[in-house]
């Protein structure tokens, strides 16, 4: 092990961070996508610090095999775009740069500054960099050339200890951004890690926050969800924590109604996130909607008016999720098809033109919950609501 030392204003060194070696990380090499060894030899070739960077090292760490890898460079993206050609610069308040091999995309981050606080969009230094990050277990950087992980936050340890530390202290974490609560608590269903006894309470205290969050940012975060290996088990943490209630509130609340609903729910999750299966388009959607449509659209009924029914009744039972027109398409025909019905696909931007799409009159029962059961939200819902930019996202994680 290595200690990475800087200069004070003095003169005076001052340890930094610990550099782990190969043999005490222990991340196996060839587990590495070479795409994004390049990108890092690239970039590291022109005179750039460059390191892939939290979610993707964790699971390296804990042996899995990451979904992404998301790398972090002293170098500006104007630069970056110039150093590949099969990259574009995306983004208004934070550039990024998407670096394409076919339809794989790696997203390439410049270090973030403390200038302006937890919340600034200026370039800085790896230093200022890392503590803008959420957790300890993210916040590793890993060098694939020389095979050496630094870590600023001890966050190699806590991984070692199966805890989730919070970098951003206690008091500002969730106030900067609620999203992170979600975070907090996927990780630990997802890793099996400790959550401490400050985080749960802050979570639960917190959640409420969540209801200003807007519908494009939650749909990305329940997207994760659903397309995850646990999606099952983060979904029940989110339920204890009350937290679910905010990104699918008629599902929670029939949940908590019905234990029948619940077992169902969970199970069709739990199914289509096995390891080795591979979800089917809008397969994923159809397993929130497959309960809840049972029991309110009569499949047998005059199939154009009932069609367009049942996806709006589809619409508003995810709210404030805020799906694609096509994925939410695609899961009610699935659900069409499990009732042996065949359907040409809807021509769904008639149907705003023709009935209103933003007045929902569908002769479907919708679910309705009691006074604080469903948190309200101060954004106005709507199919046409445009989706945020995953790019805007909060980049400590994946």
């Amino acid at each position: 092990m290595r200690i990475r030392y800087s200069a004070e204003k003095d003169g005076k060194p001052v340890k930094k961070a610990m550099v782990y070696t190969q043999d005490e990380h222990g991340i196996d090499w060839s587990a590495l996508d070479p795409k994004a060894v390049y990108i890092v030899e690239r970039l590291q070739a022109n005179g750039y610090e460059t390191y892939i960077v939290g979610g993707a090292v964790r699971d390296l760490i804990l042996g899995k095999s990451p979904k992404d890898f998301d790398i972090v460079s002293a170098a500006c993206p104007t630069r970056i775009k110039k150093l590949f050609r099969n990259a574009r610069i995306i983004g208004h308040r934070f550039r990024l740069v998407h670096v394409r091999f076919g339809d794989q995309i790696f997203e390439v981050s410049t270090f973030r500054s403390l200038k302006d606080g937890l919340t600034s969009n200026t370039f800085g230094t790896i230093e200022e960099d890392v503590l803008r990050r959420d957790f300890t277990l993210n916040a590793l950087f890993y060098d694939p050339l020389k095979q050496l992980v630094v870590d600023y936050v001890g966050g190699l340890p806590d991984i070692r200890k199966k805890r989730i530390r919070p970098i951003i202290p206690l008091k500002t974490i969730f106030s900067d951004d609620p999203v992170r609560m979600i975070r907090a608590l996927k990780y630990a269903a997802t890793t099996g890690f400790t959550l401490p006894l400050g985080l749960r309470w802050q979570i639960q205290r917190q959640a409420p926050l969540l209801g200003n969050i807007s519908p494009s940012r939650l749909t990305e975060e329940l997207f994760k969800i659903i397309h995850s290996s646990a999606a099952a088990q983060i979904v029940e943490k989110l339920l204890a924590f009350g937290v679910y209630a905010f990104l699918q509130p008629h599902a929670a609340h029939l949940m908590k109604q019905q234990a029948d609903f619940r077992i169902r729910y969970l199970a069709r999750l739990q199914r289509i996130s096995q390891e080795g299966f591979q979800p089917a388009p809008g397969e994923a959607l159809a397993a929130l909607l497959q309960d809840y449509l049972e029991g309110c659209t009569p499949w047998d009924s005059d199939l154009p008016d009932q069609y367009k029914n049942t996806f709006m009744a589809a619409r508003r039972f995810v709210l404030p999720m805020n799906p694609p027109r096509m994925e939410l398409d695609q899961a009610i025909r699935l659900l069409y098809k499990a009732h042996g019905i065949s359907i040409k696909k809807p021509r769904l931007s008639e149907w705003g033109r023709r009935s209103g799409y933003g007045s929902l009159g569908t002769g479907v029962e919708q679910p309705k919950l009691p006074a604080g059961d469903a948190p309200a939200s101060k954004h106005p819902q709507g199919p046409s609501r445009k989706r945020r930019s995953p790019t805007e996202r909060d980049h400590g994680m994946p």
